[in-house]
Parts: structure tokens; sequence; C-alpha cells
């Protein structure tokens, strides 16, 4: 019998049956002692969405080993960024620490061993905000000397796990970015203009919380890790597959090359670096490749600082990376 996970687990879910069936056969194998489930309710301009939520709610109730079952079910629709935010507020006031999975996210079965180990190994390091399950970075960027994972600046949160003492640090309101705005903070963190004008773009846009801002709860997450410089864990094989990309997801509706990316298993006993230092040239990578975009154009495009609403520079980014 496979061992019971002791870490709490949460589950986001929505209106993906199809999707959190899959992530839940993986949770059922773990067998965590305490499930935590978030579900925003249905949007009532989408006549499916109710249907599809019940169905999605309802793979909940197969759970069918010993397990404390913890549900948050939104009677109607507050968002994703309200939900999630408000959601992982709630599951942290009662623990010290979980491992977190959205509807979409599929881990390889390493990927719970390797959060739960260095949960407690870092339980009290204050540096570390998380660990995460996702590595998007080729494999002559692995870390060196056959370590483990390496620690980075950029919160992958495809499959991630953290602390109480890290999820308290984060303001949802992120009241301190216009004053941070006014400064050289971005700039004396990257370098260049072009990841400066990509991030303050975001901020500006999160911070905002308009009608065609973004929506999201992580950018807020990311903003609180920054302003307190703390360090992000990446194991230095994929552990998370994102299988949410198309048209009915939040902000994945058109496929990148981190759709489905390969996952591996983490070996065993893990060894942990000797230090803990930013791994800038896998980080350098990541924000070149898969934050600003692949082409030239995408990349002149945030040199620029165009000034357009999120959703338009969506759509340009598509457009560019054709």
């Amino acid at each position: 019998m496979v061992s019971a996970l002791t870490t709490p687990i949460i589950l986001i879910i929505f209106n993906r049956p199809e999707q959190t069936a899959e992530v839940f056969a993986t949770i059922r194998a773990a067998r965590p002692a305490q499930l935590f489930v978030i579900a925003d309710g249905p949007r009532p301009i989408v006549k499916s969405d109710a249907s599809k939520c019940a169905a999605a709610r309802a793979i909940i109730e197969q759970v069918d080993w010993p397990c404390q079952i913890f549900r948050r079910f939104a009677e109607q629709n507050i968002g994703l960024r309200q939900n999630v935010s408000e959601g992982l507020d709630w599951v942290f006031s009662q623990v010290k620490e979980a491992i977190i999975l959205e509807d979409d996210c599929l881990p390889d079965s390493s990927f719970f061993p390797f959060c739960e180990a260095l949960l407690e190994r870092y339980a009290q390091d204050r540096q570390v905000a998380m660990i995460g399950g996702t590595n998007l970075n080729p494999t002559h960027m692995l870390p060196s000397a056959g370590e483990s994972y390496y620690f980075s600046r950029f919160c992958h949160i495809w499959g991630w796990a953290t602390w109480r003492r890290a999820w308290q640090l984060c303001d949802h309101e992120m009241k301190e970015w216009p004053s941070l705005r006014r400064t050289n903070w971005l700039m004396k963190k990257f370098g260049n203009c072009t990841a400066e004008n990509y991030w303050r773009r975001l901020f500006d846009d999160s911070h905002a919380r308009n009608r065609d801002g973004l929506n999201t709860w992580d950018i807020p997450w990311l903003f609180a890790c920054w302003r307190h410089d703390l360090l992000s864990i990446v194991p230095k094989t994929n552990l998370v597959a994102n299988i949410g990309f198309g048209l009915d997801a939040a902000h994945t509706k058109s496929e990148t090359r981190a759709a489905r990316l390969p996952t591996n298993p983490i070996e065993f006993p893990l060894q942990h670096p000797k230090e803990k230092i930013v791994n800038a040239e896998a980080d350098r990578y990541v924000q070149k490749e898969f934050f600003e975009g692949i082409t030239r154009w995408q990349r002149l495009y945030w040199m620029l600082r165009l000034p357009l609403p999120i959703w338009l520079v969506r759509r340009v980014m598509r457009w560019l990376g054709r």
C-alpha cells in the first residue's frame, strides 16, 4: 500500500470535469490525509457552467481513502482572483503548509514527495517562499553537480507548495506598487528596459483590477515575493504538465511551448544545493523565451512600451508570434 501523504493538498477546480478527473487520479494515488477543495461558482451568462461545475465537484466524492475533506464551494461566481486568493487565505488559516494544484496541473507522482521533503527542509527558512513543480528550461541549464533543484526569482504556480508564513506576506491589493513604480526597483532587478516594461505593465494591470485588467491571483503573489526578496525552488526536471490550454481556460486559451510539457520523475534521495543562489542564466531564459515572447517583434513591443490594455497586448503577442 502506498504511504499516505501527510502534507495537505489544495485542489482548485471550476468547470472542467475531464481535467479535474485526471488531476484527482494523481491525488488519489498520493492519498493525502487532508484535501482542501476550492471551487468557484458558475457564471450566470454561461449556460453550460452549472452542469459542468456540478460535475467537477462530484469528482471529489470519489475519495476512497482515509482523508479529511474541506470544501469551499462558492454558490455564485466570484471570479478567479477573489476565489483563489480568499480560498488560499481560508486554507492557511487552518494549516501551516500545503501542496497546491489547479484542475489543469497534472503532476508526476514524484511531485508530491518532492514538495513534502522541501516543505520540511525549508519550513523555517524565511528566504524561501515556495516550491514549484514546473521547469521550463532546456537541459543545458540544469543545476550543476547533480543537484536536484535550483533557486529562482520566478514563481511557477503550475503545481506548487508553500507555507502560511510566506502566503501571509501576499497583499492581494498590491498597495505598495504605486510608490515602487516611481522608483528604479524593477530596473535594479533585471538590468534591462524590456523586462522592466514587461513587468511594469503586468503590475499596473493587476493593481488596477479594471474590467480589461488581469483577473488573476498569481501576479500579487509574485509581487509579494519580489517585494520581500524571496526565492522559489525549481526542480531539475519538469514535474507538472499543464493540460488546460484551450478555449475554456481562464488565461491559457492559446497553446504555447509550455502546453503539456513532458514530465520526468525526480530521483531520490534529493541532492540539495550547497548555496541559495539564483540561477541567473535559467531565469534570463524564462524571462526572454516564455514571458517576453520568442520573436524579435514580440520583444520589440515590450521595448517600445506601447500603451495598450492587457487583453489587446495578448492578441498582439499571439499575432506577432506567428
